[in-house]
């Protein structure tokens, strides 16, 4: 159940726990932070929500920002509702809530209009105008107005802390599986297929087009990839992302080609997840070369597969 911060809160879920952050790749540390929450609601009797902020506080305050996000919101409200929430609460990041004092965040939004019993955050999570809140504001406000909070410290692994700008910085590096490690689950980039130019069918090699949206870029290239369907099936493929530099013009997509599969998945919504990194874009003299090259691809991604 999907809830926005700026409705009024069903009846039956007044009076929860909420997780807040943004939450946006529900890592390792986001995991923490959010089955504290759970577990607190369990305990309590009360429901569970976990909260997120869309559009990214980054993207109100840089709207020229490179494309940064892990996860759109369909992804978060099912990894949510996977680790036990009752409902997601969105908070939409205006100008309005930018503006929000953090007394008042506490005051006037958690307790009186969203009804929160308990909030539960990350030891560095701020909120409010000018980051003017943080664990302690909400301790201190919330003990006057009857709000619990705790604070969940960060999860380290190999004796750094799991954040998102590390797994963005493996993607980047064309790291999927230390992307994966931290996520608990591969990156995947989910949208629409779309039509695009045909010319992989015409070569025996028809690939499903996904636009990469507001997705991090990662490294360009070819990838070892899985295919998830709206009804359950999971293909194993190959698949470019990039801008295609043999072909003109350049356009940013991503190419998915499905192993042993024929069917039509035009208007379906795909996720396509990222297993192993296989080489970088790279412009091919001819069509042969580039055929020759994606045969060996597909074998690679196979084998890594398997």
């Amino acid at each position: 159940m999907r809830l926005h911060a700026s409705e009024p809160m069903p009846e039956a879920l007044r009076g929860a726990v909420i997780a807040l952050g943004n939450f946006d790749g529900f890592h390792l540390g986001h995991q923490a932070v959010a089955g504290e929450a759970v577990r607190w609601a369990r305990e309590m009797g009360r429901p569970a929500i976990i909260a997120t902020f869309d559009p990214h506080p980054v993207r109100h305050f840089k709207p020229d920002a490179p494309p940064f996000r892990l996860t759109t919101l369909d992804q978060r409200e099912a990894l949510f509702t996977a680790a036990g929430a009752d409902a997601m609460l969105v908070f939409a990041f205006d100008g309005a809530l930018a503006a929000t004092t953090a007394d008042s965040f506490v005051r006037d939004l958690l307790s009186a209009r969203l009804g929160a019993a308990a909030v539960v955050t990350g030891e560095d999570f701020t909120f409010g105008r000018a980051r003017g809140g943080n664990i302690s504001v909400l301790r201190e406000v919330g003990a006057e107005v009857g709000l619990e909070a705790r604070a969940v410290g960060p999860v380290l692994l190999d004796g750094e802390v799991v954040s998102s700008s590390r797994i963005r910085d493996a993607l980047v590096a064309g790291d999927p599986q230390e992307a994966a490690r931290l996520l608990t689950r591969p990156f995947a980039i989910k949208g629409p297929v779309q039509h695009g130019d045909k010319v992989g069918r015409t070569i025996n090699f028809p690939t499903a087009n996904l636009d990469i949206g507001s997705y991090l870029r990662p490294r360009y290239g070819i990838y070892a990839v899985t295919g998830h369907l709206p009804d359950g099936r999971v293909l194993k493929g190959a698949a470019n992302i990039g801008i295609r530099p043999t072909f003109d013009p350049p356009k940013e997509l991503l190419e998915p080609h499905f192993f042993d599969f024929s069917g039509d998945l035009y208007g379906q919504e795909i996720e396509v997840a990222f297993h192993h990194f296989l080489r970088g874009e790279a412009k091919f003299d001819s069509l042969d070369a580039l055929v020759a090259q994606m045969g060996r691809d597909c074998d690679e991604a196979k084998r890594l597969l398997a």
